[in-house]
């Protein structure tokens, strides 16, 4: 897979500045996903940040799961999240770790804290905790239970861990500064009770660490150089180091932390609790949905992994915030499917044309190349026959000027095949078009002599003697305009701002072919857009999903 993220950025300028004062002499980075959902789109930036830094130095690059909550983790989503950072073309060449392998040193840490004077064993409730923790522009106030002995503490901390005492009842806090004007360092708590059986390590523990104690606990004992991660934990980064320091006598290593802007892509959900309301509300098919921006609903829709990897490398690494436009991932896709992609023909809307100057048993076998700019992906055998099936929009009765697609007395050409001329339509009793006569030009067959008469248009077909129905899934953007613009607050009944023309299904008709493809197949239907097989479809009746259209929908901004 090709190299993306090759445009240098200010953390590989810090790395290499690292590198040059003997800071480190390996990189050596982590990906540290939490096991409680599917990845997203949002996911990609950190993900391909930490694999490909580690490949631009010759690093390493972990995979530690960070289950620390084991009330929201499973299995399924550890396996998923490992499918998808294979999918992207990535491998955790460090090797596999969870943040619960360091449970015991992490317990071990806080018991030599607690000794040292570091922490304390609190009994505040959490609406006490947040009374006594102050506010930004006043300083919080010391717990009753700060000073308390410690002995004390660690006898209270060695029940707490023995299960006898009740969720919320009690927790271990560090001891930094209660009038600091970081939040984040105001005696943040290290340790809850909670009873919940982890899947990983059953019920040997009643008490979990919290994030910011076991993650960069996790970093320096893999000996992490580099732990990069998203903006909203710059503020954290004083506890990050705090923790090393406090810890340094345990800890082989002391990770540098650097943050960098997280994607925000317009009409598009980020938040896994919004997407999980989705899933369990029914709105969407499932966590694979093609128009969740999940990496399995964008696998299934027909994205390619380096059509994401170059959508990262476009939107940049940075530290100030943007939003980037859903059309940019677009053209993205587009990019990348438009050399790999083979044409064929399918027809959404159909409408027949009977050809009334060719016997009944007329048929002509064609050959059409597979992709005008690759001959190397070779060429097809098509049959055309006195029956054939044309877009309902490539046609019309009253067409207005320089309409150049089939219309009364007017002529088209039949991609790769022959010139038709319209003589006659004829309609239901309703009114609506029953099928269209025309008369084919047989001297004008691709490829003969007679080829070189030229006509305006060109318009796609399928033979209806031997194509096969299908059904087309278009989908478009999940979340309306108002999206992006909605207060937070609004945000909070994410229903309220589905659009109601996310998916149209249409039945229509394709080439034979389409019907042995293999789910995940990828094609670009001529005129109509690049489409992906559905795993919905069947032996007798293929689904295929739009991925991209030809052109952007949506103007960026």
């Amino acid at each position: 897979m090709e190299e993306t993220l090759e445009r240098t950025n200010f953390i590989w300028e810090a790395i290499d500045q690292d590198l040059e004062s003997g800071r480190y002499q390996q990189i050596h980075t982590r990906f540290p996903p939490e096991p409680n959902g599917y990845m997203h789109i949002g996911h990609c930036k950190a993900l391909i940040m930490d694999f490909l830094t580690a490949e631009k130095y010759g690093g390493l690059c972990n995979l530690r799961f960070d289950d620390t909550n084991p009330a929201k983790e499973d299995t399924e989503f550890v396996e998923a999240i490992k499918q998808d950072i294979t999918w992207l073309g990535f491998h955790w060449t460090g090797g596999l770790f969870y943040a619960s392998d360091y449970y015991d040193k992490c317990y071990e840490i806080a018991e030599d804290w607690i000794k040292r004077g570091l922490a304390y064993v609190d009994e505040l409730d959490k609406d006490q905790m947040r009374e006594y923790r102050g506010t930004l522009t006043t300083p919080g106030k010391n717990s009753p239970w700060r000073d308390r002995p410690i002995e004390e503490s660690l006898d209270l901390f060695r029940r707490m861990r023995a299960g006898e005492f009740a969720e919320g009842t009690k927790t271990l806090r560090a001891k930094i500064d209660m009038a600091s004007p970081n939040m984040n360092m105001r005696d943040p708590a290290m340790y809850r009770i909670l009873y919940k059986e982890h899947w990983r390590t059953g019920n040997k523990w009643c008490i979990y660490p919290m994030y910011d104690f076991a993650h960069p606990i996790g970093d320096a004992l893999e000996g992490i150089s580099h732990s990069m991660c998203s903006l909203e934990y710059e503020d954290h980064r004083p506890l990050y180091n705090w923790v090393v320091e406090h810890s340094a006598a345990m800890l082989p290593a002391q990770p540098r932390q650097i943050e960098f802007s997280r994607l925000n892509l317009t009409r598009t959900v980020m938040s896994k609790r919004f997407l999980r309301q989705l899933v369990e509300g029914g709105y969407v098919s499932g966590w694979d949905d093609p128009r969740m921006p999940t990496l399995r609903g964008m696998r299934r829709r027909g994205y390619t992994p380096q059509a994401i990897r170059n959508f990262i490398d476009q939107v940049g690494i940075a530290k100030a915030d943007s939003v980037a436009d859903i059309a940019m991932l677009e053209a993205c896709v587009r990019d990348d499917l438009g050399g790999k992609a083979p044409r064929v023909m399918a027809v959404l809307n159909p409408v027949k044309v009977v050809f009334t100057n060719v016997p009944e048993d007329w048929q002509d076998t064609l050959t059409m190349e597979n992709h005008p700019d690759h001959p190397e992906m070779g060429e097809r055998q098509v049959t055309i026959s006195r029956e054939i099936w044309i877009e309902g929009e490539d046609f019309m009765e009253e067409p207005p000027k320089k309409y150049f697609r089939l219309k009364p007395e007017g002529e088209v050409r039949l991609k790769g095949a022959y010139i038709i001329k319209c003589e006659r339509v004829v309609h239901t009793v309703d009114g609506g078009i029953d099928h269209i006569e025309c008369s084919v030009d047989l001297s004008s067959r691709s490829g003969s002599e007679g080829a070189n008469r030229k006509v305006k248009g060109t318009i796609h077909w399928v033979n209806a003697r031997d194509c096969a129905p299908f059904e087309a899934r278009l989908y478009d953007q999940l979340m309306t305009e108002e999206w992006d613009t909605a207060e937070a607050a609004d945000k909070k009944d994410v229903t309220k701002f589905l659009s109601d023309t996310s998916l149209q299904v249409m039945n229509g008709y394709c080439e034979h072919a389409l019907v042995s493809a293999k789910p995940g197949d990828t094609f670009q239907f001529l005129r109509n857009g690049y489409f992906c097989k559905d795993p919905d479809s069947t032996d007798t009746h293929p689904v295929y999903n739009r991925t991209a259209s030809l052109k952007s929908s949506f103007p960026v901004k």
